[in-house]
Protein backbone atom coordinates (compact mmCIF):
# COMPACT_ATOMS: atom_id res chain seq x y z
CA UNK A 1 0.00 0.00 0.00
CA UNK A 2 1.93 3.56 -0.91
CA UNK A 3 1.81 6.57 1.42
CA UNK A 4 -0.66 8.73 1.28
CA UNK A 5 0.49 11.99 -0.61
CA UNK A 6 -0.90 15.28 -1.44
CA UNK A 7 0.01 16.63 -4.90
CA UNK A 8 -1.19 20.02 -6.91
CA UNK A 9 -0.93 20.98 -10.11
CA UNK A 10 -0.70 24.93 -10.76
CA UNK A 11 -1.90 25.39 -14.46
CA UNK A 12 -1.46 29.83 -15.19
CA UNK A 13 -4.27 30.18 -17.42
CA UNK A 14 -3.94 31.45 -20.96
CA UNK A 15 -0.49 32.49 -19.88
CA UNK A 16 1.14 34.03 -22.81
CA UNK A 17 -2.04 36.45 -23.19
CA UNK A 18 -1.86 37.00 -19.38
CA UNK A 19 1.78 37.97 -19.76
CA UNK A 20 0.88 40.47 -22.45
CA UNK A 21 -1.92 41.70 -20.91
CA UNK A 22 0.56 42.39 -17.67
CA UNK A 23 2.21 44.64 -20.00
CA UNK A 24 -0.59 46.25 -22.05
CA UNK A 25 -3.10 46.76 -20.20
CA UNK A 26 -5.63 47.90 -22.44
CA UNK A 27 -5.78 44.38 -23.55
CA UNK A 28 -7.60 43.32 -20.68
CA UNK A 29 -11.34 42.36 -21.31
CA UNK A 30 -10.80 42.19 -25.43
CA UNK A 31 -10.28 38.87 -27.69
CA UNK A 32 -6.43 38.30 -27.61
CA UNK A 33 -4.53 35.62 -29.67
CA UNK A 34 -0.68 34.99 -29.35
CA UNK A 35 0.78 33.42 -32.30
CA UNK A 36 2.39 33.33 -35.49
CA UNK A 37 1.21 35.35 -38.66
CA UNK A 38 1.35 34.48 -41.93
CA UNK A 39 -0.30 31.31 -43.80
CA UNK A 40 1.83 29.25 -41.33
CA UNK A 41 1.00 30.60 -38.53
CA UNK A 42 -0.60 28.76 -35.59
CA UNK A 43 -2.35 29.77 -32.00
CA UNK A 44 0.17 29.56 -29.15
CA UNK A 45 -2.37 31.03 -26.86
CA UNK A 46 -5.86 32.49 -26.76
CA UNK A 47 -7.76 34.19 -24.24
CA UNK A 48 -11.08 33.39 -22.83
CA UNK A 49 -13.24 36.03 -25.05
CA UNK A 50 -11.41 34.34 -27.86
CA UNK A 51 -11.95 30.89 -26.88
CA UNK A 52 -15.12 31.71 -26.86
CA UNK A 53 -15.79 32.61 -30.25
CA UNK A 54 -14.22 28.97 -31.27
CA UNK A 55 -10.49 29.82 -30.83
CA UNK A 56 -8.16 27.19 -29.92
CA UNK A 57 -4.27 26.80 -29.20
CA UNK A 58 -2.68 25.15 -32.15
CA UNK A 59 -5.47 26.20 -34.80
CA UNK A 60 -4.22 27.97 -38.07
CA UNK A 61 -3.98 31.74 -37.33
CA UNK A 62 -5.75 32.14 -40.36
CA UNK A 63 -8.73 29.86 -39.09
CA UNK A 64 -8.59 31.67 -35.75
CA UNK A 65 -9.10 35.09 -36.83
CA UNK A 66 -12.10 34.07 -39.11
CA UNK A 67 -13.86 32.71 -36.23
CA UNK A 68 -12.66 36.15 -34.31
CA UNK A 69 -11.90 38.80 -36.30
CA UNK A 70 -12.18 41.17 -33.66
CA UNK A 71 -8.90 39.78 -31.61
CA UNK A 72 -6.01 41.40 -31.24
CA UNK A 73 -2.90 39.21 -33.15
CA UNK A 74 0.18 39.35 -30.79
CA UNK A 75 3.55 37.77 -31.95
CA UNK A 76 4.90 35.42 -28.62
CA UNK A 77 7.98 36.59 -26.79
CA UNK A 78 9.60 33.74 -25.98
CA UNK A 79 12.05 35.15 -23.58
CA UNK A 80 9.35 37.60 -21.64
CA UNK A 81 7.17 34.63 -21.01
CA UNK A 82 10.57 32.35 -20.01
CA UNK A 83 11.06 35.22 -17.59
CA UNK A 84 7.75 35.46 -15.76
CA UNK A 85 7.74 31.73 -15.68
CA UNK A 86 10.67 31.59 -13.88
CA UNK A 87 9.04 33.76 -11.44
CA UNK A 88 6.05 31.65 -10.87
CA UNK A 89 8.35 28.69 -10.19
CA UNK A 90 10.57 30.58 -7.66
CA UNK A 91 6.86 31.47 -6.25
CA UNK A 92 6.05 27.83 -6.05
CA UNK A 93 9.20 26.80 -4.72
CA UNK A 94 8.45 28.88 -1.33
CA UNK A 95 5.81 26.31 -0.55
CA UNK A 96 7.57 22.76 -1.43
CA UNK A 97 11.22 21.46 -2.22
CA UNK A 98 9.53 18.92 -4.87
CA UNK A 99 8.74 21.23 -7.52
CA UNK A 100 8.62 19.69 -10.99
CA UNK A 101 8.09 21.97 -14.00
CA UNK A 102 5.43 20.06 -16.93
CA UNK A 103 5.71 23.07 -19.08
CA UNK A 104 6.77 26.78 -19.20
CA UNK A 105 3.04 27.91 -17.54
CA UNK A 106 2.56 24.54 -15.18
CA UNK A 107 4.08 22.43 -12.64
CA UNK A 108 3.30 19.92 -10.03
CA UNK A 109 4.29 20.15 -6.31
CA UNK A 110 4.49 17.25 -3.78
CA UNK A 111 3.27 18.92 -0.35
CA UNK A 112 3.12 15.49 1.45
CA UNK A 113 4.28 16.25 5.20
CA UNK A 114 3.82 19.99 5.04
CA UNK A 115 0.21 20.17 6.49
CA UNK A 116 1.43 21.02 10.03
CA UNK A 117 3.87 24.19 8.73
CA UNK A 118 1.09 25.27 5.99
CA UNK A 119 -2.04 23.36 6.43
CA UNK A 120 -3.64 21.11 3.84
CA UNK A 121 -3.88 20.77 0.17
CA UNK A 122 -6.77 23.07 0.02
CA UNK A 123 -5.36 25.59 2.29
CA UNK A 124 -1.63 25.75 0.18
CA UNK A 125 -3.49 25.76 -3.19
CA UNK A 126 -5.48 29.06 -1.29
CA UNK A 127 -2.28 30.52 -0.66
CA UNK A 128 -0.48 30.05 -4.09
CA UNK A 129 -3.38 31.47 -5.86
CA UNK A 130 -2.94 34.57 -3.04
CA UNK A 131 0.70 34.78 -3.97
CA UNK A 132 0.59 34.04 -7.67
CA UNK A 133 -2.05 36.99 -7.40
CA UNK A 134 -0.46 39.35 -5.49
CA UNK A 135 2.98 39.24 -6.21
CA UNK A 136 2.76 38.87 -10.01
CA UNK A 137 -0.98 39.75 -11.20
CA UNK A 138 -1.72 36.71 -12.33
CA UNK A 139 -4.37 34.51 -12.21
CA UNK A 140 -3.68 30.68 -11.82
CA UNK A 141 -5.94 27.44 -11.56
CA UNK A 142 -4.63 24.91 -9.03
CA UNK A 143 -6.16 21.37 -8.81
CA UNK A 144 -5.24 19.23 -5.46
CA UNK A 145 -5.19 15.30 -5.41
CA UNK A 146 -4.14 12.37 -4.38
CA UNK A 147 -0.91 11.83 -7.39
CA UNK A 148 -0.38 13.91 -10.73
CA UNK A 149 -2.84 12.68 -12.71
CA UNK A 150 -5.58 13.68 -10.32
CA UNK A 151 -4.37 16.65 -9.72
CA UNK A 152 -3.78 17.57 -13.04
CA UNK A 153 -7.35 16.96 -13.63
CA UNK A 154 -9.02 18.94 -10.64
CA UNK A 155 -6.91 21.78 -12.60
CA UNK A 156 -8.73 21.33 -15.61
CA UNK A 157 -11.97 21.32 -13.61
CA UNK A 158 -10.73 24.75 -11.83
CA UNK A 159 -10.18 26.67 -14.74
CA UNK A 160 -10.60 29.62 -15.51
CA UNK A 161 -8.68 30.82 -12.09
CA UNK A 162 -10.29 28.50 -9.26
CA UNK A 163 -9.45 25.83 -7.58
CA UNK A 164 -11.22 22.24 -7.70
CA UNK A 165 -10.01 19.21 -5.43
CA UNK A 166 -10.19 15.23 -6.30
CA UNK A 167 -9.91 13.47 -2.73
CA UNK A 168 -9.04 10.05 -2.49
CA UNK A 169 -12.15 8.87 -1.28
CA UNK A 170 -14.74 7.35 -3.71
CA UNK A 171 -12.03 8.74 -6.77
CA UNK A 172 -12.97 6.05 -9.19
CA UNK A 173 -16.95 7.23 -8.78
CA UNK A 174 -16.30 10.52 -9.26
CA UNK A 175 -14.23 9.88 -11.92
CA UNK A 176 -16.52 7.80 -13.99
CA UNK A 177 -18.61 10.39 -15.93
CA UNK A 178 -15.60 12.27 -17.22
CA UNK A 179 -15.17 12.43 -20.91
CA UNK A 180 -12.86 10.61 -22.70
CA UNK A 181 -11.54 13.77 -23.77
CA UNK A 182 -10.14 14.47 -20.40
CA UNK A 183 -7.85 11.47 -20.42
CA UNK A 184 -4.02 12.54 -20.03
CA UNK A 185 -2.74 13.03 -23.68
CA UNK A 186 -6.01 12.34 -25.83
CA UNK A 187 -6.57 14.80 -28.30
CA UNK A 188 -9.87 15.40 -30.14
CA UNK A 189 -8.26 12.67 -32.96
CA UNK A 190 -7.57 10.45 -29.88
CA UNK A 191 -11.33 10.84 -28.82
CA UNK A 192 -12.97 9.91 -31.99
CA UNK A 193 -10.98 6.78 -31.76
CA UNK A 194 -11.37 5.92 -27.93
CA UNK A 195 -15.59 6.03 -29.04
CA UNK A 196 -15.02 4.88 -32.22
CA UNK A 197 -14.43 1.80 -29.98
CA UNK A 198 -17.20 2.69 -27.33
CA UNK A 199 -15.58 4.00 -24.88
CA UNK A 200 -17.22 7.21 -23.85
CA UNK A 201 -16.04 8.24 -20.17
CA UNK A 202 -13.39 6.91 -17.94
CA UNK A 203 -16.65 4.57 -16.16
CA UNK A 204 -16.44 2.55 -20.10
CA UNK A 205 -12.47 2.14 -19.34
CA UNK A 206 -12.63 0.98 -15.72
CA UNK A 207 -15.59 -1.65 -16.87
CA UNK A 208 -14.00 -2.88 -19.75
CA UNK A 209 -12.71 -6.50 -19.98
CA UNK A 210 -9.21 -6.40 -20.00
CA UNK A 211 -8.74 -8.56 -23.01
CA UNK A 212 -10.72 -6.21 -24.90
CA UNK A 213 -8.14 -3.01 -23.50
CA UNK A 214 -5.10 -5.32 -24.39
CA UNK A 215 -6.17 -6.12 -28.27
CA UNK A 216 -7.12 -2.78 -29.11
CA UNK A 217 -4.76 -0.83 -27.16
CA UNK A 218 -1.53 -3.28 -26.41
CA UNK A 219 0.83 -2.69 -23.47
CA UNK A 220 -1.24 1.05 -22.55
CA UNK A 221 -3.58 -0.89 -21.86
CA UNK A 222 -3.17 -1.58 -18.10
CA UNK A 223 -1.86 2.01 -17.37
CA UNK A 224 -5.62 3.19 -19.38
CA UNK A 225 -7.57 1.75 -17.24
CA UNK A 226 -5.50 2.62 -13.99
CA UNK A 227 -5.60 6.19 -14.97
CA UNK A 228 -9.26 6.20 -15.89
CA UNK A 229 -9.38 4.88 -11.78
CA UNK A 230 -7.62 7.63 -10.70
CA UNK A 231 -4.52 5.46 -10.07
CA UNK A 232 -1.11 7.08 -10.84
CA UNK A 233 2.10 6.23 -8.82
CA UNK A 234 4.45 8.76 -10.62
CA UNK A 235 6.32 10.88 -8.17
CA UNK A 236 6.89 14.43 -8.41
CA UNK A 237 10.46 14.78 -9.37
CA UNK A 238 12.30 18.34 -9.25
CA UNK A 239 14.56 19.26 -12.01
CA UNK A 240 17.76 19.41 -9.90
CA UNK A 241 17.46 15.64 -9.41
CA UNK A 242 15.74 14.74 -13.04
CA UNK A 243 18.02 12.87 -15.09
CA UNK A 244 16.30 14.26 -17.81
CA UNK A 245 14.08 17.71 -18.97
CA UNK A 246 11.71 17.54 -21.75
CA UNK A 247 9.06 19.90 -23.16
CA UNK A 248 6.35 18.26 -25.17
CA UNK A 249 2.68 18.91 -26.65
CA UNK A 250 -0.56 17.67 -27.68
CA UNK A 251 -1.72 19.36 -30.92
CA UNK A 252 -5.65 20.01 -31.48
CA UNK A 253 -5.13 19.97 -34.92
CA UNK A 254 -2.37 17.90 -36.30
CA UNK A 255 0.78 20.12 -36.95
CA UNK A 256 1.68 19.59 -40.55
CA UNK A 257 4.15 22.66 -41.92
CA UNK A 258 7.26 21.90 -41.41
CA UNK A 259 8.46 26.09 -40.64
CA UNK A 260 6.01 25.52 -37.38
CA UNK A 261 7.18 21.93 -36.28
CA UNK A 262 10.94 23.74 -36.40
CA UNK A 263 9.87 26.80 -34.10
CA UNK A 264 7.87 24.48 -32.09
CA UNK A 265 11.02 22.69 -31.24
CA UNK A 266 13.28 25.45 -30.87
CA UNK A 267 10.42 27.22 -27.93
CA UNK A 268 11.10 23.86 -26.39
CA UNK A 269 14.72 23.99 -26.53
CA UNK A 270 14.26 28.06 -25.03
CA UNK A 271 12.48 26.58 -22.23
CA UNK A 272 14.45 23.55 -21.64
CA UNK A 273 17.99 25.87 -22.05
CA UNK A 274 16.38 27.93 -18.90
CA UNK A 275 15.66 25.10 -16.48
CA UNK A 276 19.08 23.60 -17.04
CA UNK A 277 21.43 26.78 -16.33
CA UNK A 278 18.77 27.93 -13.81
CA UNK A 279 20.24 24.42 -11.70
CA UNK A 280 23.79 24.10 -13.27
CA UNK A 281 23.15 20.86 -15.28
CA UNK A 282 24.12 20.32 -19.11
CA UNK A 283 23.03 17.73 -21.34
CA UNK A 284 24.64 14.78 -23.19
CA UNK A 285 21.95 13.83 -25.50
CA UNK A 286 19.43 15.50 -26.85
CA UNK A 287 16.24 13.53 -28.16
CA UNK A 288 12.46 14.20 -29.99
CA UNK A 289 9.45 12.52 -29.61
CA UNK A 290 7.31 12.39 -32.23
CA UNK A 291 3.39 10.85 -32.42
CA UNK A 292 1.73 10.89 -36.07
CA UNK A 293 -2.65 11.30 -36.26
CA UNK A 294 -2.66 7.70 -35.94
CA UNK A 295 -1.12 7.44 -32.58
CA UNK A 296 2.51 5.68 -33.77
CA UNK A 297 5.04 7.17 -31.48
CA UNK A 298 8.27 7.29 -32.45
CA UNK A 299 11.66 8.60 -30.46
CA UNK A 300 14.70 9.67 -32.00
CA UNK A 301 18.04 10.31 -29.93
CA UNK A 302 20.97 11.77 -30.78
CA UNK A 303 24.73 11.58 -28.35
CA UNK A 304 26.35 15.16 -28.37
CA UNK A 305 30.43 15.63 -28.21
CA UNK A 306 29.84 18.10 -25.15
CA UNK A 307 27.31 18.96 -22.96
CA UNK A 308 25.32 21.98 -23.67
CA UNK A 309 22.53 24.02 -21.82
CA UNK A 310 22.49 26.58 -24.54
CA UNK A 311 18.94 27.04 -26.97
CA UNK A 312 20.84 26.40 -30.36
CA UNK A 313 22.78 23.45 -29.13
CA UNK A 314 19.59 21.64 -28.61
CA UNK A 315 17.25 23.06 -31.18
CA UNK A 316 19.93 22.51 -33.73
CA UNK A 317 20.27 18.10 -33.32
CA UNK A 318 16.12 18.52 -32.44
CA UNK A 319 15.73 19.54 -35.77
CA UNK A 320 18.03 17.48 -37.33
CA UNK A 321 16.52 14.12 -35.98
CA UNK A 322 13.06 15.53 -37.03
CA UNK A 323 14.48 16.11 -40.02
CA UNK A 324 15.77 12.78 -40.88
CA UNK A 325 12.73 11.38 -39.50
CA UNK A 326 10.32 13.31 -42.17
CA UNK A 327 13.02 12.20 -45.12
CA UNK A 328 12.63 8.45 -43.94
CA UNK A 329 9.09 8.60 -43.52
CA UNK A 330 7.76 10.93 -45.41
CA UNK A 331 10.32 10.50 -48.32
CA UNK A 332 10.81 14.48 -47.69
CA UNK A 333 7.24 14.99 -48.18
CA UNK A 334 5.60 17.28 -44.90
CA UNK A 335 4.10 14.91 -42.47
CA UNK A 336 1.89 15.67 -39.87
CA UNK A 337 2.43 15.14 -36.31
CA UNK A 338 -0.11 15.24 -33.40
CA UNK A 339 2.74 15.61 -30.71
CA UNK A 340 6.04 16.69 -30.66
CA UNK A 341 8.46 17.08 -27.72
CA UNK A 342 12.22 17.63 -27.23
CA UNK A 343 14.14 15.79 -24.50
CA UNK A 344 17.59 16.89 -23.21
CA UNK A 345 19.31 13.71 -21.18
CA UNK A 346 21.78 12.18 -19.57
CA UNK A 347 22.56 15.26 -16.93
CA UNK A 348 25.46 16.08 -15.56
CA UNK A 349 26.64 19.14 -13.03
CA UNK A 350 27.84 21.82 -15.23
CA UNK A 351 31.31 21.85 -13.32
CA UNK A 352 33.00 19.17 -12.11
CA UNK A 353 33.69 15.28 -13.57
CA UNK A 354 32.61 15.04 -17.11
CA UNK A 355 31.52 18.62 -17.74
CA UNK A 356 34.78 19.70 -19.63
CA UNK A 357 34.45 21.34 -23.01
CA UNK A 358 35.92 20.31 -25.88
CA UNK A 359 39.30 21.96 -26.74
CA UNK A 360 38.28 23.32 -30.46
CA UNK A 361 34.68 24.24 -29.37
CA UNK A 362 32.56 25.26 -32.77
CA UNK A 363 32.42 29.27 -32.59
CA UNK A 364 29.08 29.95 -33.40
CA UNK A 365 28.14 27.91 -30.68
CA UNK A 366 30.70 29.06 -28.43
CA UNK A 367 29.24 32.39 -29.27
CA UNK A 368 25.52 31.03 -28.17
CA UNK A 369 26.43 29.78 -24.82
CA UNK A 370 28.14 33.17 -24.27
CA UNK A 371 25.19 34.90 -24.65
CA UNK A 372 23.19 33.23 -22.50
CA UNK A 373 25.47 33.01 -20.01
CA UNK A 374 26.02 36.38 -20.20
CA UNK A 375 22.40 37.43 -20.33
CA UNK A 376 21.49 34.94 -17.33
CA UNK A 377 24.82 36.68 -15.24
CA UNK A 378 23.15 40.12 -16.17
CA UNK A 379 19.69 39.63 -14.75
CA UNK A 380 20.84 38.13 -12.03
CA UNK A 381 22.40 41.32 -10.92
CA UNK A 382 20.17 43.88 -12.52
CA UNK A 383 16.58 41.64 -12.63
CA UNK A 384 15.19 39.89 -14.89
CA UNK A 385 13.75 42.88 -17.20
CA UNK A 386 17.70 44.33 -17.16
CA UNK A 387 18.58 42.20 -20.59
CA UNK A 388 16.68 40.36 -23.21
CA UNK A 389 17.71 38.50 -25.97
CA UNK A 390 17.09 38.89 -29.50
CA UNK A 391 15.24 36.93 -31.68
CA UNK A 392 11.80 36.46 -33.19
CA UNK A 393 8.82 38.18 -30.62
CA UNK A 394 11.63 39.36 -28.22
CA UNK A 395 11.23 42.99 -28.59
CA UNK A 396 8.72 44.38 -25.88
CA UNK A 397 5.71 46.41 -26.92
Amino acid sequence: MSTPRTILHVDMDAFYVSVERLDRRELVGRPVVVGGSGGRGVVASASYEARAKGVASAMPMAMALRRCPEAVQIKPRMQRYGEVSKAVFALLEEFSPTVEPLSIDEGFLDVTGCERLLGDGPTIARAIRRKVKDALDLPCSVGVGPNKFCAKLASGMAKPDGLAVLETHGLAEALADLPIERMWGVGPAGAAKFRAAGYRTFGDLQRAESRDLAKRFGEASRRLRDLAAGLDERPVVPDREARSVGQERTFAIDLEEREVQEETLRIFAEQIAERLRRHDRIAWEISVKLRLPDFRTFFRSRRLDEGVDSTGAIADPAKALLGEFIDRFGGGRSVAFRLLGVTAAALTPKEGPGAQRPLFEDPERARDRRIDGAADAVRRRFGKDSVRRGGPGSRRR
